[in-house]
C-alpha cells in the first residue's frame, strides 16, 4: 500500500507532490462516519483561470476571506498568516468558523487588540471567527481573541468550542511581550466574551501545536513542536471538572507526558504496525517551565520520549490520532523519516506505528511532509502539505490510495504571480457539505464545494 511519485502524478494530475504513502489504513478510520469511496480521488485538477486554487472537476470555491481586508465588525484588517481552524454549528444553520493566525512578532498583519479579548498588549496573534448563514455567505467577521503568540494549530472541543494554541516559549521582556507565553486559550467563536482571554495555565507551557480531546473522558491530550534537540514530547491532561462545558478546563488538573519503554525518540520505529504496550504516562515535574522548558526537565532515570515536528493531533473511534511531521537526523533525531501517523488507545496503554509518510521514490524532496490533518466526512482523511513547490490538500483512501484534492498557486517564476504558502487548517462543515482550508500565505480562507463522497 504504497504510491511512488510518478504513480501519484499520474492519478491526480499534480505538477509536484512529493508524498508517497504505506501503513495500514483501516486502523485509521474504524469507528468513524462514512466508508471510503470504491474509486480513490475525484479526477485530474483543473486549472484554475482565476490562478487561486486548482480542483477537480465539479468542484467549485468561493473565497471567504483574505489578509489585509477590513473586517466586517470594523474592528481592524483580517490578520496575516492563517493556520489552524474549526467550524462549528451555530443557531438556524449558521457556522461559525474560529481561524487561527500565527503572528509572530515579525506579522505582517496583527490580530487587532479588542478590550475583554486581549491578553498581551504586544502580542499579534490570536483568532478571528467567521460567521457563515446556510448558504455559506459570510454574515460577519470579527476578533475572537488577541495579544497571543504564534497561534499555530489546537482543536475542538465535545462542548463546540475551540483550543488555540501558542507555539512559542517566548516570556515577559522576550521580543518585547509584557506576559509570558506558551498557552492554551479557549474560544467560543458563537460568543468570544464568553471565554475571555485567559491562558489555561494547569495545561502546560511549552510550544503547543494541536489538541483531541476524549469524548468519553474528556482527557485532552497535546502535541508539542519543538525546533531544537532535544524535541517535543506528546502529553495528556487530566482535568478536575472532564467535559463539564465551556471555561471547565480552568477549574485545573494534571499535565503528564507519555514514555514509552526502551523508546527515547519516536523517529527510530520505521516499520508499520509496530506496537507498544504498557505505555506510561509521567507527571510534569513544572508544568509553567518557570525555569525549564518541560522537555529539558528531569523525568527520571528512565528519561521521557521525545519526537520531532509533533504536530496534528485528532480523536477517531477510541483512539487518539497524532502527526510527526518529519525527523531528521542532520537536525538532532534518532533517525529520518518523512512523515508518520501514531495512534494510541487509552484503554489498551497500546501506541501503534499506523502510517509512514515518506519520500519518493525516483525523487527526494524532503521539505514535503504531512502537516494538518482531519478526518474527512466520507471516512478518508485529508492532509494539508507544508513543503516546497505547489502545495496540495491530499486525500488518502483507507486503502492506501493518495489522491489530490486541491492545489494553490505556486508560480513563483512568473513576476507578479503569488507565491503561495503551504494550506493549514483543513475541516468540515458541520452538514459535511463543505470543506474549508486556509493557504498561510498570503492569508486566505476557501470554502470548497462539490460531489464529495
Amino acid at each position: 500500500m504504497s504510491a511512488t511519485r510518478r504513480q501519484l502524478l499520474s492519478r491526480t494530475g499534480a505538477s509536484v507532490a512529493g508524498i508517497a504513502f504505506t501503513g495500514a489504513l483501516s486502523e485509521l478510520f474504524a469507528g468513524t462516519a462514512g466508508a471510503a469511496p470504491r474509486t480513490a480521488g475525484y479526477g485530474p485538477l483543473l486549472p484554475d483561470p482565476d490562478g487561486l486554487l486548482d480542483l477537480p472537476a465539479g468542484f467549485r470555491y468561493k473565497v471567504l476571506s483574505r489578509q489585509g481586508d477590513p473586517l466586517r465588525s470594523g474592528e481592524g484588517l483580517v490578520p496575516s498568516n492563517h493556520d489552524g481552524m474549526g467550524a462549528f454549528a451555530g443557531r438556524r444553520g449558521r457556522v461559525h468558523l474560529v481561524r487561527n493566525h500565527e503572528n509572530r512578532v515579525t506579522g505582517k498583519i496583527p490580530v487587532p487588540t479588542v478590550p475583554g479579548l486581549t491578553y498581551d498588549p504586544e502580542g499579534k496573534g490570536g483568532c478571528t471567527v467567521l460567521e457563515l448563514d446556510g448558504r455559506g455567505e459570510v454574515l460577519g467577521e470579527r476578533v475572537a481573541i488577541a495579544g497571543t503568540a504564534v497561534n499555530c494549530a489546537g482543536g475542538p472541543t465535545p462542548w463546540n468550542t475551540w483550543l488555540t494554541c501558542e507555539e512559542t516559549e517566548d516570556r515577559a521582556g522576550t521580543n518585547g511581550y509584557t506576559k509570558d507565553h506558551g498557552f492554551i486559550f479557549e474560544v467560543d467563536g458563537a460568543d468570544p466574551r464568553r471565554t475571555g482571554a485567559d491562558p489555561l495555565t494547569a495545561m502546560g507551557r511549552f510550544q503547543h501545536e494541536a489538541i483531541a480531546v476524549d469524548p468519553a473522558s474528556g482527557i485532552v491530550y497535546e502535541t508539542e513542536d519543538a525546533f531544537e534537540h532535544p524535541f517535543g514530547l506528546f502529553y495528556r491532561f487530566l482535568p478536575e471538572r472532564p467535559l463539564g462545558g465551556t471555561g471547565s478546563l480552568r477549574a485545573g488538573g494534571a499535565l503528564e507526558a507519555m514514555r514509552v519503554p526502551g523508546v527515547p525518540d519516536l523517529s527510530v520505529v520505521q516499520e508499520t504496525g509496530t506496537r507498544f504496550e504498557g505505555v506510561e504516562w509521567v507527571p510534569v515535574p513544572d508544568h509553567l517551565a518557570t525555569s525549564t522548558p518541560i522537555r529539558h526537565q528531569d523525568f527520571g532515570p528512565r528519561g521521557i520520549t521525545h519526537a520531532q515536528k509533533l504536530e496534528g493531533c485528532y480523536w477517531g473511534g477510541r483512539a487518539v490520532y497524532f502527526v510527526s511531521s518529519f525527523a531528521r537526523a542532520a537536525d538532532g533525531s534518532a533517525a529520518t523519516h518523512f512523515g508518520q501517523v501514531w495512534k494510541y488507545e487509552p484503554h489498551r496503554r497500546r501506541l501503534t506505528l499506523v502510517v509512514v509518510f515518506g519520500p519518493a521514490t525516483d525523487v527526494r524532496l524532503p521539505g514535503e511532509s504531512p502537516d494538518n490533518i482531519c478526518l474527512a466526512p466520507t471516512g478518508g482523511l485529508m492532509v494539508c502539505e507544508d513543503g516546497e513547490g505547489a502545495q496540495h490538500v491530499f486525500g488518502v483512501s483507507a486503502k492506501g490510495e493518495v489522491y489530490a484534492v486541491a492545489r494553490g498557486a505556486q508560480d513563483i517564476g512568473t513576476p507578479g504571480a503569488p507565491a503561495w504558502g503551504e494550506f493549514a487548517g483543513v475541516t468540515f462543515s458541520p452538514d459535511r457539505g463543505t470543506m474549508y482550508v486556509n493557504c498561510y500565505t498570503p492569508g486566505t480562507t476557501f470554502a470548497v464545494r462539490g460531489p464529495w463522497r
